[in-house]
């Protein structure tokens, strides 16, 4: 079955003259006015099935095109695509599709959703040894009253290495700036038609039972990256919190990733890039202890000075996520995980090809072991050593995330989520004191002197004996991977 393998890029519209006027291409572009209307059942039977469907017109002629829907992205689409010519806008429902085999009866009240209106121009080009179609899309998603703008560019494979993908975008990346887009005009349309949201929790992942360790990772680090970029544009956007609270997050996950899979990720490029990863988390984390404190701050002159330092660490933010650094390090990692040297390591191939549900039994065991040990004499401790206890259970959480799918019985099922909830219960205590610990500081480092932010906050003595008491209700689970 046809591929289709395409890297998104989100850009600005101001940029599209900038882009067509840097003598990049050779060639003018070809321009077509393209309409897409999206189909699915009430209930959406072809998106919970897997799959998107569309009849598309440019300039009189109608294709459809049904395409699977793949596992989280990190701005590289690889789908398995089925296309035909078509009459009208009914779509065709034989068996040159999987839809009648897969879906069947649930098929019935197929009607249109939504539609995509876009200008696109696009270019072949040559890149190295592959040929690279450039498609720059501009118009909207429409869906009922509502809609949303497109701007993006697609780079898609026709032919050679999957290289030249990225090295054309460091190209482009030379004359507009860009954004990676992680999500798909189908997958965007489908969000208007739902509440609005403004912020993106961690979506569950699913690891095939067959996966191994390389294609574990890079499903997982797909998932963290797309976590990153659906907070990251509402945070530019609005300032909003809780977006920066799930980016920041999500960067935490994703670094965690590369160490829980270090066997994997011994090469100089992994090191480098989790050392640019540790600066945007540390400059997201700025802001987020200002945010902290200004939700426990009662005293007016106090959270005005905070409110002042806040909007200068916002700026700081938004300042670093449309940095050109942080540009070449969402392409470096894009392209270090589908075709890094970390793939072809002589060192790391025995693990590579390990089962992931095998490496994830050693990782998680490793993990807790690791937590246990620094969690001895919890209560007797300094804040420094109960710091490595809360970044070992961070550690371990998220690691039991990642594999959590990979233990599917029904006792496995039942003590995941026992596990994941005690976990849950000790990040908030462990959070808790670390909020305690690191205040003087940030204020200090603010120029801020008071005492009225601790109000209302538990004494320290009684959260260490609560997120004491936590560990061991951890540390006395029954684990869910054994």
């Amino acid at each position: 079955m046809p591929t289709e393998t395409e890297l998104k890029l989100r850009i600005d519209p101001a940029s599209i003259n900038v882009m067509l006027n840097s003598g990049l291409f050779e060639s003018e572009p070809d321009l077509v006015e393209q309409t897409s209307v999206y189909f699915d059942t009430p209930e959406h039977a072809l998106r919970k099935g897997g799959y998107s469907l569309r009849i598309r017109d440019a300039d009189g002629r109608r294709t459809q095109t049904v395409k699977a829907t793949t596992p989280a992205s990190a701005g590289l689409f690889a789908r398995s695509e089925w296309e035909r010519l078509v009459e009208d806008d009914n779509p065709v429902l034989d068996h040159s599709t999987p839809l009648q085999n897969q879906i069947g009866k649930e098929l019935e009240g197929l009607a249109p959703l939504f539609e995509v209106v876009v200008e696109r121009r696009k270019w072949v080009v040559t890149e190295g040894q592959s040929e690279i179609e450039i498609a720059l899309d501009k118009g909207f998603i429409r869906a009922a009253d509502r809609h949303v703008p497109i701007c993006e560019i697609e780079l898609e494979l026709k032919g050679g290495s999957i290289e030249g993908i990225f090295d054309l975008a460091r190209k482009l990346g030379g004359v507009v700036a860009f954004h990676f887009e992680v999500m798909t005009k189908a997958e965007r349309g489908y969000r208007l038609l739902e509440t609005a949201k403004t912020v993106f929790k961690a979506e569950p992942l699913s690891l095939e039972p067959s996966s191994n360790v390389t294609g574990a990772l890079q499903q997982i680090a797909a998932s963290c990256f797309r976590h990153f970029r659906l907070n990251e544009a509402f945070l530019l956007d609005r300032r909003n919190p809780e977006s920066l609270h799930q980016a920041r997050v999500a960067l935490r996950r994703l670094r965690s990733a590369f160490s829980t899979f270090k066997p994997v990720t011994r090469d100089a490029e992994s090191s480098r890039l989790c050392g640019e990863l540790k600066w945007l988390a540390a400059v997201l984390g700025e802001a987020r202890n200002i945010d902290v404190m200004l939700k426990e701050s009662k005293e007016d002159p106090v959270r005005k000075r905070l409110l002042g330092a806040r909007a200068q660490a916002y700026d700081d933010v938004v300042n670093a996520l449309t940095s050109e650094r942080a540009r070449l390090l969402m392409l470096d990692f894009n392209r270090w995980l589908v075709c890094g040297d970390w793939l072809r390591d002589p060192a790391s191939t025995e693990h590579r090809g390990m089962p992931a549900e095998v490496f994830g039994v050693a990782a998680l065991d490793r993990l807790r072991k690791r937590m246990k040990k620094h969690g001895g004499g919890f209560s007797e401790t300094d804040d420094e050593h109960r710091h490595q206890v809360r970044k070992d259970a961070k550690k371990l959480r998220y690691a039991a995330e990642f594999f959590g799918t990979l233990f599917d019985g029904k006792k496995a099922k039942r003590r995941y989520r026992r596990f994941i909830d005690l976990m849950a219960t000790l990040q908030d205590g462990l959070g808790s004191l670390n909020d305690i610990a690191t205040r003087p500081q940030v204020l200090q480092k603010l120029g801020i002197e008071t005492d009225a932010i601790r109000a209302g906050v538990n004494s320290k003595a009684d959260l260490i004996g609560k997120a004491e008491d936590a560990l061991a209700d951890v540390l006395e689970a029954k684990r869910f991977w054994r």
